[in-house]
């Protein structure tokens, strides 16, 4: 079977870059190849502008996805550039999908997260790949696998 690869920003805090290796690895194995948009601490930029940061590195880079990834950490539901990243997305229409990250129990999901995502799963690479490749995704769950309820959401951008 040949390797399906898409092109993935995937938000999250500094403080979990390495989860975006441990993601890649973990789909990687199930044939799914994510071309990381994401920024990184080893891709560093020297800007200081929060609006340079946005507009020019942050925002060119989740429209060239055809999917954001939230990890969801313990950190992430209190990070403003986690926030931002989602709401950008869903304006430009890009399919948001949360992921707890593998032992990260009991996080609270950033307020994009509760607004947006098309679905919230478990570190389990079968659930992460059909919540980015399907439009009838999984349904949304807690860091357990166990079902949890959501708001429905709006395909339509405002």
């Amino acid at each position: 079977m040949a390797d399906k690869i898409r092109n993935v920003f995937v938000s999250h805090v500094h403080a979990d870059d390495d989860r975006i290796g441990e993601m890649k690895t973990l789909l990687g194995g199930k044939g799914f190849t994510m071309r990381d948009y994401s920024i990184t601490n080893d891709k560093p930029n020297q800007a200081k502008s929060e609006d340079y940061i946005k507009n020019q590195i942050l925002a060119p880079q989740i429209k060239a996805c055809s999917t954001m990834v939230v990890i969801i950490t313990p950190k992430t539901a209190a990070s403003t550039w986690v926030q931002w990243e989602i709401e950008y997305a869903q304006k430009n229409g890009i399919p948001i999908v949360g992921v707890y990250a593998h032992g990260d129990n009991g996080c609270v999901l950033p307020r994009g997260l509760e607004d947006y995502a098309k679905a919230v799963v478990g570190w389990n690479g079968d659930k992460i790949i059909e919540a980015i490749e399907s439009d009838a995704p999984p349904p949304s769950e807690k860091p357990d696998g166990s079902p949890a309820s959501m708001r429905p959401i709006s395909k339509a951008n405002c």
